[in-house]
C-alpha cells in the first residue's frame, strides 16, 4: 500500500502505529485517493483513540472500511423519495483556451457574475465555450481572479514546481502547528463512548473541507454551531455536511452581529475557519486577538493555495487546486484523454477535513495537558502535494458496489424528509461515530450555545 499515513502522523505528532484496513480495491485514478481516504479518516481515528488513552490509559483500536472511506469522501447521505439539488452550476466546468484548458468555478453567484463580468452573459455552456476559446489560459484565469471570481488554468506538476505558488506551498508543513502562551484550565467532559462531549465547536467553514471537520467532531459528541453570512447557500451539499450541528447566520461586518459572534468565541472550545488567509484579521480577528478574546481556544484553518507566496489570498476550491497543481493534468495523460481528467471525487477537501479535525483533537490533547491553546493552518494545495508525492498508482481492482445494507439503521429525519447514512468510514473500539442532530438548512438555528 502506497504509505500516506507516515507523513501525516508526522505533521500531527502521532505515533507511527501501522493502520488497520478492512475490505479490498479502490477508486479509479492515476493517483492513491482511496489510499488517502483511508489514511486521512485513520490518522483522525488515531488522534480520537490517543487523546483517550491520555485520559483514561485505555487504548482503543482504530480500523479504517477502504470502501466507506471512499464511499465517504464522495456523499454520506442516501435520501428516502427526494433528491439532493446538483452539486454544480450548468456552467461551471473545464473549458478549451486558445492554448490550453481552464476550469471555471460558477456555484456561488457573485462568482459566476465575476467570469460574466469577463467573458459576457453566459446562456449555456457551448456559448460560453466560443468566448472561452478566444483568450489564452493565463490571461482569462487572471483577470477572472482580477474580478473576484474563480477560475484556475491546467497547469502540469512539473510547471506547478517552479511556479512562485508551487514553490511557495512546497516549502510549507502539511499541517502548520502553534501552541499559545495562554492557558486555560478546563477539565476532560468527555467519556470513552462521547470523547468529545462538553466542547464547543464553532464552524465558519463552507463547503466541504471545514465542514467534514466539523461533522466528525459532532460525530464524537461535540456541540458544533456553523455560522454562515446573511447571504450564504450551497444547497447541493447542504444536507450532506450539516448532519450534527445547528447553523445560524451572523454578519460580522454588524457591530450588532459582531457582539453576538463574541460571545459565542469566548465560550467556544474550538473555532474552524476557511476565509483567504487575511480576511479574519480584516474584520478585526487576527490569531492574537482571538486569543485574548478567548485564551485557550484551538484555532484550526484552511485556504486553497497555502499561507504563504503570491496566492496566498486567491479563491480556490478544490477543483480548481486539481487544475493548479498538475493533478488534472497527469489523470488526462494516465487516461490518454484529450481534456482534463481530475480525481473521481474531492479528495483534497475530505482528506484536507479530516486532517483539520485531527489537528483540533491533538491540540485538544496538548490542551489538556498544558492547558495551552493552539493552531493548525492546512491547505488544499499542500494535502496536494501529499497525494502526488505518492506516486501514481498501478491499476487496482474496483470496489465492491454498494449495497443497502451498507446504510445504517437509523432514520435521518431531514429538512428535506427522510434519509439513511452510510456506515461510518471508522471503527475506534468502544466509541461509535454517532450524530444527535439531523441535517438541517443554513440559518435554521438562532445563533446561541
Amino acid at each position: 500500500m502506497t504509505d500516506l499515513l507516515t507523513p501525516i502522523q508526522a505533521a500531527l505528532d502521532l505515533p507511527r502505529t501501522p493502520l488497520t484496513t478492512t475490505e479490498a480495491g479502490a477508486l479509479p485514478s492515476a493517483f492513491a485517493v482511496t489510499e488517502l481516504a483511508c489514511a486521512s479518516i485513520g490518522a483522525a481515528g488515531q488522534a480520537v483513540a490517543q487523546l483517550i488513552q491520555q485520559q483514561t490509559g485505555r487504548l482503543p483500536g482504530v480500523s479504517v472500511d477502504r470502501r466507506f472511506a471512499s464511499f465517504w469522501f464522495s456523499s454520506s447521505i442516501r435520501p428516502v423519495g427526494w433528491k439532493t439539488p446538483p452539486l454544480w452550476d450548468p456552467v461551471a466546468g473545464d473549458y478549451a483556451c486558445a492554448d490550453g484548458w481552464i476550469r471555471l468555478h460558477t456555484n456561488a453567484p457573485h462568482h459566476r457574475a465575476s467570469a460574466e463580468r469577463v467573458l459576457g452573459k453566459a446562456v449555456d455552456r457551448s456559448g460560453l465555450a466560443n468566448k472561452v476559446a478566444a483568450w489564452t489560459a493565463a490571461e482569462l484565469e487572471q483577470a477572472i481572479v482580477d474580478e473576484g471570481g474563480c477560475a484556475a488554468q491546467m497547469r502540469t506538476w512539473q510547471a506547478w514546481q517552479t511556479h512562485p505558488q508551487g514553490l511557495a506551498v512546497n516549502a510549507e508543513a502539511l499541517v502548520q502547528r502553534q501552541t499559545f502562551a495562554t492557558a486555560l484550565d478546563k477539565p476532560w467532559l468527555g467519556s470513552v463512548a462521547r470523547p468529545l462531549a462538553g466542547l464547543k465547536v464553532l464552524d465558519l467553514t463552507r463547503v466541504l473541507a471545514g465542514p467534514v471537520a466539523s461533522r466528525f467532531l459532532a460525530g464524537l459528541g461535540a456541540d458544533v454551531l456553523r455560522i454562515d453570512s446573511p447571504t450564504w447557500n450551497e444547497p447541493g451539499v447542504v444536507p450532506e455536511m450539516t448532519l450534527g450541528k445547528r447553523c445560524a447566520r451572523l454578519d460580522l461586518k454588524s457591530a450588532r452581529d459582531r457582539q453576538v459572534f463574541e460571545c459565542l468565541l469566548r465560550e467556544a472550545d474550538i473555532l474552524f475557519h476557511g476565509y483567504r488567509a487575511d480576511a479574519l484579521e480584516l474584520l478585526g480577528y487576527s490569531a492574537s486577538e482571538l486569543q485574548t478574546l478567548a485564551p485557550g481556544l484551538i484555532d484550526v484553518s484552511l485556504n486553497a493555495y497555502g499561507w504563504s507566496g503570491p496566492w496566498r489570498n486567491r479563491r480556490g476550491f478544490d477543483s480548481l487546486v486539481q487544475m493548479s497543481s498538475g493533478i488534472a493534468a497527469a489523470g488526462m495523460a494516465w487516461k490518454q484523454g484529450d481534456k482534463p481528467v481530475p480525481l473521481p471525487l474531492q479528495a483534497l477537501d475530505h482528506a484536507t477535513g479530516y486532517l483539520m479535525a485531527a489537528s483540533a483533537i491533538r491540540a485538544l490533547s496538548e490542551r489538556l495537558k498544558s492547558g495551552r491553546g493552539g493552531s493548525a493552518q492546512l491547505s488544499l494545495a499542500r494535502t496536494a502535494k501529499l497525494l502526488v508525492d505518492a506516486g501514481q498508482m498501478p491499476e487496482q481492482p474496483a470496489l465492491r458496489a454498494e449495497q443497502p445494507s451498507d446504510q445504517g439503521l437509523v432514520v435521518e429525519q431531514t429538512a428535506w424528509g427522510q434519509a439513511h447514512r452510510l456506515l461510518p468510514p471508522v471503527t475506534i473500539s468502544g466509541t461509535p461515530l454517532q450524530w444527535d442532530l439531523a441535517a438541517g438548512e443554513l440559518g435554521s438555528h438562532r445563533a446561541q450555545w
